[in-house]
């Protein structure tokens, strides 16, 4: 189809003739382009490829960029060290996340320094902004979203007898010892011992466990990345103002998805777009 394919080049920017410079295991090259699509990622996993690196050479053209952030990414939380050394890995289903009004089901992991999966990811966004504002942000977790709270309470009402608190509350409720772990720890936090609260207390702790968060994920193990081109710095088409004959796609614009799919279906949209354009440029 025409289409030929320069493994181990890299970009670099332009030379004063407008022309492209790459790298390459040959030295440097310049191309000359009367069209070109920018289609670099944003800085998610850079060992992959994807490190940002094109920010500053389209700032030096005059392109604002909007900082680079991490997007569906995990958060850090200062586990005690029982919690970290015992439950590292340990997921967490069928649960409730909520944060700022907005409540998302699914899994999580608890990871060393934090909390990560998928229904974390779906609030990255709005936990993220809020750390980068205040410095952090408090994340309930629902253990059993799908449990009514009279239920629960009636089940945690039962006598424990002889029973470990722990062996209790995987009888009566049906938690995982890392729930159970996570109960713990929020009662450790809140110094409040959590044999002692009645089953009132107890059943919305289970359903409203509170998880500080003190940080983000460095973006370097994001799925993705937030920022990026505004859409004020293209045109239609997806061509640089700035840059005419440049095109840019993908996670280089600013927008963010959620992943599972969608993410993926915008950068092949708007490749898509911006590669039927360059032609349209191209053809006049």
């Amino acid at each position: 189809m025409g289409v030929s394919f320069s493994m181990r080049h890299r970009w670099t920017g332009w030379d004063r003739d407008g022309r492209l410079l790459f790298q390459t295991p040959a030295g440097e090259s310049a191309v000359q382009a009367r069209a070109t699509v920018l289609a670099l990622g944003g800085a998610s996993w850079p060992r992959l490829g994807s490190d940002g690196g094109w920010v500053e050479t389209l700032h030096v053209k005059g392109v604002k960029v909007s900082a680079l952030k991490p997007a569906n990414c995990g958060f850090r939380v200062g586990w005690s060290d029982v919690l970290r050394e015992r439950f590292e890995g340990a997921p967490l289903k069928g649960i409730a996340l909520s944060f700022a009004g907005r409540s998302v089901r699914g899994e999580a992991v608890i990871t060393r320094d934090g909390i990560e999966g998928g229904a974390v990811y779906a609030l990255s966004a709005e936990l993220r902004d809020a750390i980068l504002t205040s410095g952090q942000a408090m994340l309930h977790i629902a253990l059993r979203p799908d449990v009514a709270s009279d239920d629960l309470v009636k089940r945690l009402s039962a006598p424990r007898g002889k029973q470990t608190l722990s062996n209790w509350l995987r009888k009566a409720a049906a938690l995982s010892p890392a729930a159970i772990g996570l109960l713990q720890e929020a009662a450790i936090n809140s110094r409040t011992p959590l044999a002692s609260l009645p089953a009132e207390e107890l059943a919305a702790l289970i359903n409203t466990v509170p998880i500080q968060l003190t940080g983000i994920a460095s973006i370097a193990r994001a799925i993705s990345s937030a920022g990026g081109i505004p859409f004020d710095e293209l045109d239609a088409g997806f061509m640089l103002r700035r840059l005419p004959g440049v095109f840019a796609a993908g996670e280089m614009l600013a927008w963010e998805a959620p992943t599972g799919g969608y993410l993926l279906q915008a950068c092949f949209a708007t490749g898509f777009a911006a590669g039927r354009e360059a032609l349209k440029y191209l053809v006049g």
